[in-house]
């Protein structure tokens, strides 16, 4: 019988940032989630992703990157080195932890999540080996493109016009191994019959593929 996942709620930094944990046995690495203007840890279709990636043997982080508070304050939504910064922390907090220190980590961001994902990423190259962008603004990272070294899966919706011309953009910037996906008819959030579900073993397969290997070898802070 499979031994059921290990579920835990768990804070994060000295803002005390609340999340869930949820790790597989034998995880083949681990996920952090950075929810989108506007959203939360609770994001449904943050929730949705996680699940299948979760059923595909590999742990999810989701976490707030905001307090309260600093959510009320629209600035901070659109803030990536806030965002950027305190995606970090979650790193950091990852890599305090023995049971979590040996995995690779990817990142999965969302709209304004995207860019903090890779601005996060453009700092830690030796530590994070891939980032998945859902409809997000990878535009918003700005210089930090150039410096991304881990593979990196942009999916946006076919029907999202602006924000795919957005991440033609960006994608242009990226100098790491990296595709663009366009799941045709979907818009903005992936609302479309079947679209989210297209999104989800998107990202299940690029995190898979590398992230099966254990991280090994490398100092435990992973700052570059």
């Amino acid at each position: 019988m499979k031994e059921p996942s290990r579920i835990e709620a768990v804070t994060i930094g000295p803002q005390r940032l609340p999340g869930e944990l949820v790790v597989p046995r034998d995880a083949a690495g681990l996920v952090v989630f950075a929810h989108g203007s506007g959203s939360s840890r609770l994001s449904p279709r943050n929730v949705f992703v996680a699940a299948e990636l979760q059923a595909r043997g590999l742990g999810t982080l989701l976490f707030d990157l905001l307090t309260e508070s600093e959510a009320e304050d629209r600035a901070n939504v659109f803030d990536i080195g806030l965002l950027g910064a305190r995606v970090s922390a979650a790193l950091d907090w990852i890599d305090e932890r023995a049971d979590l220190a040996r995995l690779r980590v990817g990142l999965f961001g969302a709209s304004t999540g995207a860019a903090a994902a890779l601005v996060a990423a453009a700092g830690r190259e030796r530590r994070i080996a891939a980032v998945v962008s859902r409809g997000g603004r990878p535009d918003l990272a700005g210089r930090h493109l150039a410096r991304v070294k881990a593979a990196t899966l942009l999916i946006v919706g076919g029907d999202d016009r602006v924000v795919l011309q957005l991440n033609r953009d960006a994608f242009a910037e990226l100098r790491c191994e990296k595709r663009l996906e366009v799941v045709g008819g979907a818009t903005h959030l992936f609302e479309e019959e079947g679209a989210l579900e297209r999104v989800a073993t998107l990202a299940a397969d690029w995190f898979v593929r590398h992230l099966a290997s254990a991280f090994e070898g490398r100092p435990r802070s992973g700052r570059s």
